[in-house]
């Protein structure tokens, strides 16, 4: 395992990109609760603390795929240059309007979606990057994107702890400028890399009708549909359980620490699962794979609901877990492969927006259901929505295999 990702690192120019990146991306596990907990204390209103993460998490998440088709088209050196720059100037502006307490809950709100709406895709370009410094070599590309996908998870682990020692010495609003100082640093680091200057701009190079036609916001979509998919089924999962823990914890009368081991098992058994995937060479087609781990993943959360306690269902949530990072590394991998070189950022910013907003339609959804349903019952029917999404995208592939035959015997 060691040497697999030991060649991964030993491709030209790769950790000193990954670790700019890293670093910037870092800034993503930092920000939104400094940013929520700085809002908090200015306004007092945890309505008004709500209201403001959820429009700067929307245009986080439902602008990434423009973002991305910026840096397809202009390529990341001119695109991450403005992009880090309004956000840092809109991050500087956010935490002076919470510094004291007072501000109008309508200009914080609009600061932060603004400064959602310019977050740098470093996520979707670090993967760009890695399909670019892989080349043709499936197997290494597969490592480099599990690689990435467990580390990315590691930083939204670290981050909240980090903003968590941080307050207790200093206001949240330090968290603000210590997110962006890790975004100015990684950012700056990241686009001098010669990795990243070796990317080109689509515009830049001479293609073929049917890849300037890839380009199409609607048609790169359309391509990447099962992994888009999937990826949302994931993030679902990923929602309900961060949600259905802290229910099943109340009622079996245990506390708030209980819940942080639990979902702890769930990053332990992602991380696990995405190194022990990277690290193997699958023989079966990524399609399969990736429709075999959805399947899984839903059926561990359906048994989540037959955990008679607290025990059992962390070894529950664990064996999830050790689905998640599997099946976006996968996701991941498809994305990249259905679309020319020069829509890869947008690709793969797809399959990111689909994990996001899954999993906040996933917490909606557990919310409403944890009212109104036993938690057994709200497992099951978490279970089953990813097991039926796991089976629509096997169909998925074998819709778009016969289309193919079809294709060739007309030709």
């Amino acid at each position: 395992m060691s040497a697999s990702y030991g060649r991964v690192l030993r491709l030209p120019h790769a950790r000193r990109t990954f670790a700019a990146a890293l670093l910037g991306r870092l800034s993503y596990g930092v920000v939104p609760l400094s940013v929520m907990l700085s809002v908090l204390r200015a306004s007092g209103s945890y309505a008004v603390a709500g209201a403001v993460m959820a429009l700067f998490g929307a245009t986080v998440v439902l602008l990434a795929p423009a973002r991305a088709a910026l840096v397809d088209r202009y390529g990341p050196q001119r695109a991450l240059v403005p992009l880090p720059a309004a956000y840092l100037t809109l991050l500087g502006m956010l935490t002076a309007a919470v510094w004291r307490p007072g501000a109008p809950p309508v200009l914080l709100g609009a600061l932060a979606a603004l400064t959602g709406a310019c977050a740098p895709p470093l996520g979707p370009t670090m993967r760009a990057v890695w399909s670019r410094l892989a080349q043709d070599d499936k197997a290494l590309l597969q490592r480099a994107y599990s690689l990435d996908g467990v580390a990315e998870e590691l930083l939204f682990v670290s981050g909240p702890l980090l903003v968590g020692a941080l307050v207790a010495v200093a206001p949240p609003t330090a968290g603000i400028v210590l997110g962006a100082a890790l975004m100015l640093a990684g950012t700056a680091g990241f686009v001098r890399s010669p990795a990243v200057r070796a990317v080109p701009a689509a515009g830049s190079v001479s293609v073929s009708v049917s890849v300037r036609r890839d380009r199409g916001g609607r048609r790169v979509l359309r391509r990447v549909g099962r992994p888009v998919a999937a990826a949302a089924s994931v993030g679902l999962a990923i929602g309900v359980l961060d949600l259905l823990v802290v229910v099943f914890a109340e009622r079996h009368g245990h506390g708030g620490a209980s819940v942080a081991w639990v979902l702890a098992a769930l990053s332990a058994g992602s991380a696990v699962g995405g190194l022990l995937n990277g690290a193997l060479n699958w023989r079966a087609p990524a399609r399969t794979r990736l429709a075999a781990l959805t399947l899984c993943l839903g059926l561990a959360v359906l048994g989540a609901g037959c955990a008679p306690g607290l025990g059992t269902l962390t070894l529950f949530v664990a064996g999830a877990g050790f689905f998640v990072s599997p099946a976006l590394t996968t996701a991941y991998l498809i994305a990249d492969e259905a679309v020319a070189p020069e829509a890869r950022t947008r690709a793969g910013a797809w399959v990111n927006t689909a994990v996001n907003a899954g999993s906040t339609g996933g917490t909606a959804l557990a919310g409403a259901l944890a009212g109104r349903l036993p938690v057994a019952v709200c497992f099951a029917v978490t279970g089953g929505v990813v097991a039926v999404a796991a089976a629509l995208v096997m169909a998925q592939g074998a819709r778009d295999r016969g289309a193919l035959r079809e294709e060739v015997v007309v030709r």
